[in-house]
């Protein structure tokens, strides 16, 4: 209920009761007996339609509360698998995430099993080939732009198979592949056959990914944020900042970081941030984004590797 609407029941009521007062010293015993009863009359009708106002607005403020939607941010955080730094520093994180594990990696299977174990979402950072970089970069099993379809369409149904618990998917790298329609329209073919989304990292922005997954009845879901391309903790908090702003004009906010040379930066500026956030956003699995926002509804459980003692 507002201020104002508060100030004015409350003088409201003391107009009646001090009225009521007022009618305590008549002229005559007979006036004295009228009045009484019919002030305590008022007073007492007064009283009940203060009160049946002020229940129906605290009702109705809860019901619109309720209704309205809580914002939501979901982390990313990218190159699990190899045992990188921060790893087990991010999976300790007090709120939901997605980690998102390299396929073919020594770590690989360990770090998504973990994961999951914590209730996080996994997604297959799948390699992708750059405009630039090192080709070391890449990791094994990297989808290029060369590629025949047959190839592209192996070697991601491969690392789906090679990441425990997989819901979804994201590009590493992938600044030349992720423009290119032909392999995207491949990558997301087999997603969809897997019951997996796919999140564009944006790591190029004419990406085309966003309006082929339209196309293709998936969501547009993609990186809004990336909370460490500078390796420092001041850094990490100052984009995080950035995703309270966003979520003043948004009611979503994907934002990636990393595992690696920034994992400990950022795994402590978010340590550091998470209770600020809190109080503006509700953190969720890019799962629970995915199927509130755009009404998702693959089942990769049927598709997906599931470790058999797990089963």
């Amino acid at each position: 209920m507002s201020t104002r609407r508060k100030l004015q029941i409350r003088n409201l009521i003391k107009k009646a009761l001090k009225a009521s007062r007022r009618q305590k010293e008549p002229s005559c015993a007979l006036i004295r007996f009228g009045c009484s009863r019919i002030q305590k009359i008022v007073v007492l009708c007064i009283s009940v339609c203060m009160l049946f106002m002020v229940c129906r607005t605290a009702v109705a403020e809860a019901i619109d509360q309720q209704n309205e939607p809580q914002k939501k941010v979901a982390v990313i955080i990218d190159d699990l698998g190899n045992n990188m730094k921060g790893t087990k520093e991010i999976l300790n994180l007090p709120v939901k995430i997605t980690v998102a594990v390299m396929p073919f990696l020594p770590t690989t299977k360990q770090d998504a099993m973990e994961a999951h174990k914590r209730g996080h979402d996994v997604i297959v950072h799948l390699p992708m080939e750059p405009k630039q970089g090192r080709p070391e970069w890449l990791g094994p099993g990297a989808i290029k732009a060369n590629m025949t379809d047959e190839e592209v369409r192996a070697k991601v149904t491969e690392a789906i198979k090679d990441v425990p618990y997989a819901i979804g998917m994201n590009n590493h790298m992938g600044s030349k592949v992720t423009s290119d329609k032909r392999i995207m329209s491949v990558v997301l073919d087999v997603c969809k056959e897997h019951g997996l989304f796919f999140v564009d990292s944006r790591t190029n922005y004419w990406s085309v990914v966003p309006e082929l997954a339209a196309k293709k009845g998936m969501p547009p879901v993609r990186n809004d944020i990336f909370l460490d391309d500078v390796h420092t903790i001041a850094h990490v908090q100052r984009q995080l900042a950035k995703v309270v702003e966003w979520l003043a004009e948004h009611d979503t906010c994907v934002t990636i970081g990393h595992v690696g040379g920034a994992g400990l930066k950022t795994s402590s500026g978010l340590h550091l941030s998470v209770p600020k956030l809190k109080e503006h956003a509700q953190f969720v699995g890019i799962s629970d984004l995915v199927r509130d926002v755009w009404g998702w509804t693959g089942d990769p459980a049927t598709n997906t590797t599931i470790p058999s003692d797990a089963q």
